[in-house]
């Protein structure tokens, strides 16, 4: 007989915080902080704040690079939105082997807000931390229909909006394992390692690179080489920025 031990998500998501503010997510025992949910985000109903939040998120992105093109910002702010969804989901997976459920109508986002201020979560409602509950909590809830935003208003390639999605994934995945490596957290790796692997293996995602081990190389390019003194990152498709048809990244 196999006794399964699970440790239940504490109010403040405590476990997360020595992983970095990435990884952390506040919570508010029911407060609804001033903030525009996710769900109304993916909705494009306007805030009083900041007008459509995902514009104003993309305008603030393209100020801070200086990027040339709007459709660059909009694609590093749609990984960096991505990686603080898939690590915080992560990270509670790999921590308390129990997910919260994100559900968008629970989440309030601040598009002009830095980690771990950006994200409140208003209700704390366990869910099994399996592969299935994380593809809805994080990748169904919210990267379908973020892509579709960004897609539309943007002229974003769909597999770049992925290979982004498999990035911040992948490197969420990567950062939990060092951390429990350093810390004598055989277990928290395990879990990090296998849950990352399958979630690579849905079929949106399945396509956008190659992982071995904890690396990984992607089959497209987010375009952050073409910010003024931008490079490849490290899992980019190109070994050095290309210098010949800036088109050449857009899927």
């Amino acid at each position: 007989m196999v006794l399964l031990l699970f440790v239940d998500l504490d109010p403040d998501l405590a476990a997360l915080r020595p992983l970095g503010g990435f990884f952390a997510l506040r919570t508010t025992g029911g407060r609804r902080p001033p903030l525009p949910t996710l769900a109304h985000v993916y909705e494009e109903r306007s805030s009083d704040v900041y007008g459509h939040s995902i514009t104003f998120r993309v305008n603030k992105v393209a100020k801070a690079l200086r990027a040339p093109e709007t459709r660059i910002a909009a694609s590093v702010a749609h990984q960096g939105l991505a990686a603080r969804l898939w690590s915080t989901a992560l990270g509670c997976a790999a921590l308390y082997e129990r997910v919260p459920d994100l559900d968008p109508r629970l989440l309030h986002w601040d598009p002009d807000g830095t980690a771990p201020d950006d994200l409140w979560l208003t209700a704390l409602r366990p869910l099994p931390a399996d592969t299935e509950t994380l593809t809805e909590v994080v990748l169904n809830a919210h990267l379908r229909p973020l892509a579709d935003i960004l897609r539309s208003r943007h002229r974003l390639a769909e597999g770049l909006l992925w290979g982004n999605a498999a990035s911040a994934l992948a490197g969420a995945g990567r950062q939990l394992d060092g951390w429990a490596r350093a810390q004598g957290r055989t277990d928290v790796g395990d879990r990090a390692r296998e849950l990352t692997a399958g979630l690579l293996a849905h079929p949106l995602l399945a396509d956008t690179g190659t992982l071995t081990g904890t690396a990984f190389r992607r089959r497209s390019c987010c375009l952050y080489y073409r910010v003024p003194g931008g490079g490849v990152c490290g899992d980019c498709c190109f070994p050095r920025p290309p210098r010949s048809s800036p088109h050449a990244t857009s899927g």
